[in-house]
């Protein structure tokens, strides 16, 4: 039976939305970030709040030295990970000319090289228990692409085809491995746009509105429970936006 969930990037916003989603339904929460220890622990009190037992593990994930001291800490205090949601990640807006190598590496570690980091400390336990399921956050940006948002298109790509290889590779074990495309999500990442900007981007969407992080906690949760025959799968959660 799985039993425990690592949510990285969980100290606000859509991390802190998934998080919620488990709140109530037994698991073992295990919340990490990179430097937002105070906001994480109001997660894990809203969590604990729910009925769950969770606890912190600060870390930066895009490390992988700091991402296997992490794991051998969720190891000892939970035993291994059963259920990873891949949700840390950054975004650079700006013309692709502009953009520096140095900030160019700084995003593939972290939306990328975070999911690599994880999933090899994770998947050990996962086959060995003949049980998992990972989860990684994706974007709408990674099917379509988006101006001024090429290193993050990329990097969102990549985390799609790499859903849809660890799916057919992990199948055999009992892993399922899936990626939820996130569209605009009211989120922090999003304060930047203007009011006028915010209108603008809510008329492109056929829904009508931004979707929440409770939304995309809820496609998570449903993700985690289901039978295990869905797998390989990049499921768009935008509104019918892209």
């Amino acid at each position: 039976m799985c039993k425990t969930v690592l949510i990285t990037g969980a100290s606000r916003g859509i991390g802190r939305g998934i998080a919620l989603s488990f709140a109530k339904e037994g698991w073992q929460v295990a919340l990490n970030c990179r430097q937002n220890v105070k906001q994480l622990n109001e997660t894990k009190a809203l969590v604990c709040k729910g009925g769950a037992k969770c606890a912190i593990f600060p870390a930066d994930v895009s490390d992988y030295t700091q991402t296997e001291k992490m794991f051998g800490d969720i190891k000892q205090t939970f035993g291994g990970v059963d259920i990873l949601i891949n949700n840390a990640g950054i975004s650079i807006i700006g013309l692709f000319q502009d953009l520096s190598r140095a900030d160019w590496m700084r995003l593939m570690d972290t939306n990328v090289g975070s999911v690599y980091n994880c999933c090899h400390f994770a998947i050990p336990h996962m086959v060995h228990e003949k049980c998992g399921k990972i989860i990684n956050i994706s974007s709408v940006w990674g099917i379509a692409g988006a101006s001024c948002e090429a290193a993050y298109s990329a990097s969102k790509g990549a985390v799609n085809a790499l859903t849809r290889a660890l799916a057919k590779e992990l199948a055999p074990s009992n892993i399922q491995v899936n990626a939820i495309a996130c569209g605009a999500i009211d989120t922090d990442m999003n304060a930047f746009l203007s009011e006028d900007e915010r209108a603008s981007l809510i008329e492109e969407i056929p829904a009508g509105r931004l979707g929440t992080p409770a939304e995309v906690g809820s496609l998570v949760q449903s993700l985690c429970s289901d039978s295990g025959y869905l797998t390989g799968q990049v499921i768009q959660l935008d509104g019918g936006w892209i």
